[in-house]
């Protein structure tokens, strides 16, 4: 092995660099991975084009650690380990949560490890180097989960954002009887489509896109019906389908201010509205839709707690739909198409970086 690897380092906004750096050194506890894949997540990308949920406004407020390895949407093979590693071998296929919690605060004390203090996520953090590389080091405070050798690895990269999608579903609270719809049909709302109606028997499953071709995916992962918001009134829609109550629950994962005011406007009195989309800057809503209007209640959805596990098995089993959902791979190198394809190619849904 050598003491260099290639690794796409993020140092500011538009300057990302694909570079030689020091393949990572392990502790006692941590364990080296031979980088099997790693995904391009929508976060990636506005963390490419200046997104201030990252960057922030100046150092105090800056949430990443340029500079920095990116990604975390990974899978990877095990080629050394710790001396204080147990359960776990050279050239098993491992994923770590995107989280590495750190078991002390309020939150991670009380399960809620998604929430934690510390907030190391891997791809932002000096002591948490992303996937975009080579090789990765797994910390040793690390959630670990063994992929099978009969998972592809297209499949095996989808975990991550398929975890985040069973999350926000879970938080959604959805029942039979529900009308539910996402908005933004992406790899996580893909999953968020399939929970909905495979898990929980939704009683009727919208999908909404601007994109025909994530439209046709919905219908194949369990949507009952589909709409383009370009192409049709979306809310006359959704009231002509709920006798003019609105949906029941609404799923906003497309990281859009358009995206919110409809689901304000579409969903019933005392709906339940989760908040999924990453937005790259503050964005503006009538705040009066939740209160003195229709008593919404509002949920947020982080990452993806307790849930990769059960997305494994939905995987393998084929309750979770994956085919096609990876549409484009590229090499590390090429990093630049693949971020671009996954920006801007309407054809694409989950774009994947193979070293």
């Amino acid at each position: 092995m050598s003491e260099k690897m290639k690794a796409l380092v993020m140092y500011a906004p538009y300057d990302f660099r694909y570079e030689d750096v020091a393949i990572p050194e392990i502790g006692p506890e941590e364990i080296l991975v031979k980088i099997e894949a790693c995904g391009i997540c929508a976060g990636d990308v506005k963390t490419y084009h200046e997104n201030v949920r990252v960057w922030g406004t100046c150092d105090e407020d800056r949430y990443i650690e340029p500079p920095v390895i990116g990604g975390h949407e990974f899978v990877g093979r095990v080629c050394k380990l710790g001396s204080g590693v147990q359960g776990h071998k050279i050239g098993e296929r491992l994923v770590a949560e995107q989280i590495a919690p750190c078991g002390e605060c309020r939150f991670c004390k009380a399960g809620d490890y998604n929430m934690c203090s510390r907030a190391y996520i891997y791809g932002f953090k000096q002591d948490a180097q992303g996937g975009m590389a080579e090789y990765m080091r797994y910390r040793g405070d690390s959630l670990l989960h063994v992929i099978p050798e009969n998972m592809s690895v297209e499949q095996a990269a989808l975990i991550e954002p398929m975890a985040c999608g069973m999350h926000c579903a879970e938080r959604g609270k959805i029942q039979h009887r529900d009308v539910v719809v996402v908005s933004g049909l992406g790899t996580i709302g893909q999953c968020i489509i399939s929970v909905a109606k495979r898990k929980y028997q939704a009683r009727t499953v919208i999908g909404l896109d601007l994109r025909e071709k994530r439209l046709d995916k919905a219908l194949e992962c369990g949507a009952d019906y589909v709409f383009n918001p370009t192409k049709c009134d979306v809310v006359g829609e959704i009231r002509k389908l709920t006798g003019g109550d609105g949906c029941d629950v609404y799923i906003e994962s497309a990281g859009s201010q358009a995206s919110v005011k409809q689901g304000f406007e579409a969903i019933r009195n005392r709906g339940r509205f989760v908040e999924m989309g990453v937005f790259p800057k503050p964005i503006t809503a009538d705040f009066n839709y939740i209160g003195d209007g229709k008593e919404i209640d509002i949920y947020g959805s982080h990452l993806s707690p307790d849930c990769y596990e059960p997305v494994i098995q939905g995987m393998l089993d084929g309750s979770i739909v994956t085919n096609g959902l990876v549409s484009h791979t590229y090499r590390l190198a090429d990093w630049k198409a693949g971020f671009e394809t996954a920006e801007k190619d309407p054809d694409a849904f989950k774009v994947i970086l193979i070293p």
